[in-house]
């Protein structure tokens, strides 16, 4: 009896699995080669833009993928461009038996969460194969970032 209510309970218990990674889009641009290699590199400036995309597919499978664009540009030459990269990679994500009400925020947090450390090594690798020493994005608080979203919604709403 004990073992039919184990296999039952095991049936819906709660799956969040990573089931597939992928890039799905990947630019690195480097507008100034080979003459910006030929002076002394300054300290660089850093531009970082993010969002999170996520849509339903078949089942219990959901795409999830980060979007990412970081300019780096040399501020003792008037903002001239070292590089641009752009980056969507994703992944696809099993997630079975989860409550509706919390889906959301596992997209929204750990299927990013789970994506952002890969992410963050093929960036760094292209910038080192652009010529440049590795670029590594800060590590980001995604929790942070849903429950601002979530309050500037509010806000929008109310208003």
């Amino acid at each position: 009896m004990t073992e039919q209510k184990n296999a039952q309970g095991a049936e819906n218990a709660p799956v969040f699995r990573l089931q597939k990674m992928y890039i799905k889009d990947l630019s690195f641009e480097n507008p100034n080669a080979p003459q910006i290699f030929l002076g002394k590199q300054p300290e660089p400036k850093v531009s970082v833009n993010l969002s999170v995309k996520n849509k339903k597919l078949e089942n219990d499978h959901w795409e999830v993928s980060l979007n990412i664009t970081a300019t780096v540009t040399n501020d003792e030459k008037e903002g001239q461009t070292l590089f641009l990269v752009e980056i969507e990679h994703a992944g696809v994500f099993l997630l079975k038996n989860i409550p509706e009400e919390h889906i959301q925020m596992v997209l929204g947090v750990d299927c990013p969460t789970m994506l952002l450390p890969f992410t963050r090594q093929i960036i760094s690798q292209v910038s080192i194969d652009g010529g440049f020493i590795p670029f590594l994005i800060e590590p980001m608080n995604f929790m942070a970032l849903f429950e601002n979203a979530k309050k500037e919604k509010e806000t929008q709403k109310n208003n």
